[in-house]
C-alpha cells in the first residue's frame, strides 16, 4: 500500500527541490555550468543520490524563471544569456533601482547610512590589499542594502525575481572590472544616500546602472548588439 503524503514529507520534497534549484543557479554562477549545457535529470539524480522528483521539480521551477530552457528532443539546457536578456535586466534594474535609492534616502535612520558610509571605507582598505581578489560581492551588498532601505516589500519582490540574472551579469562584467573601479562607482551610491537629496540620488543610481549597461555593450559578447543609441534615462 502507498504511503500517505504527510505534511513533513510535503514540506522536506518541497525544499529539497527549492535547495536543488539553488545549487544549480550556484553551478551556472560559478561557471560549472554553461549556456548551452544540457542537464541530464538521470545524471544529476545519480550524482546526488537523490529520485529524480527533486530534479524535474528544481528544472521546472528554473524553466519558470527563465534559466533553464526545455528544448524539444534534447531535454533541459541551461539558457543562452544574450544582449537583449542584459537590456532587459539592466533597464529594469534602472527603474526599481532608482526608486528604492529614492525611498531609502527618505527612510533610511542616520544609524543606517553610518553603517554603509563605514562599508565604503572597509572597500578601500581592501582595494590596498592584495590578498582581496576582488570586490564584486561588496558591491552587490550595496545594492541590496539599498533595497532593503527602501522598505517596499513589492519592489523587493520584483528585484529578487531577477537577482540570478544580475548575478550572472556581475560575473560577465566583472572580468573588467578592477578593485578601485568598484570602489569609485559605489561611493558615488553612498554620496547619494548621505545628502538625503530624494531626485539626486534617483538621477545617480540611474546612471550608474547606464554606465553598466554601456559597459556591458563594449564587451567582446555585444559586438552584434545593435542598440546604438539605447538611452532609458
Amino acid at each position: 500500500m502507498k504511503e500517505p503524503i504527510t505534511r513533513q514529507t510535503f514540506l522536506e520534497k518541497q525544499s529539497m527541490s527549492v535547495d536543488l534549484a539553488e545549487f544549480i543557479k550556484q553551478q551556472i554562477l560559478d561557471g560549472q555550468l554553461n549556456p548551452g549545457d544540457r542537464i541530464v535529470e538521470t545524471k544529476v539524480a545519480k550524482e546526488l543520490g537523490i529520485s529524480q522528483t527533486p530534479v524535474r521539480e528544481a528544472i521546472r521551477q528554473l524553466s519558470g524563471e527563465g534559466i533553464i530552457t526545455i528544448v524539444p528532443n534534447r531535454g533541459p539546457m541551461v539558457r543562452t544569456f544574450d544582449m537583449k536578456d542584459i537590456f532587459e535586466v539592466y533597464s529594469l534594474r534602472s527603474m526599481l533601482e532608482g526608486l528604492a535609492i529614492r525611498l531609502a534616502v527618505q527612510h533610511a535612520t542616520d544609524e543606517d547610512i553610518e553603517e554603509l558610509v563605514q562599508f565604503l571605507a572597509d572597500m578601500k582598505r581592501k582595494c590596498a590589499d592584495d590578498t582581496v581578489d576582488s570586490l564584486l560581492q561588496e558591491s552587490s551588498y550595496i545594492h541590496q542594502s539599498i533595497i532593503r532601505l527602501s522598505q517596499h516589500s513589492r519592489l523587493s519582490a520584483s528585484y529578487n525575481s531577477i537577482t540570478f540574472h544580475i548575478s550572472l551579469a556581475g560575473r560577465i562584467l566583472g572580468r573588467v572590472s578592477t578593485k578601485q573601479k568598484e570602489v569609485d562607482q559605489h561611493a558615488e551610491l553612498i554620496d547619494a544616500l548621505v545628502r538625503r537629496d530624494p531626485d539626486h540620488a534617483e538621477k545617480v543610481m540611474r546612471k550608474h546602472i547606464l554606465r553598466s549597461f554601456n559597459e556591458f555593450r563594449k564587451l567582446p559578447e555585444a559586438k552584434d548588439w545593435v542598440y546604438d543609441d539605447i538611452d532609458w534615462l
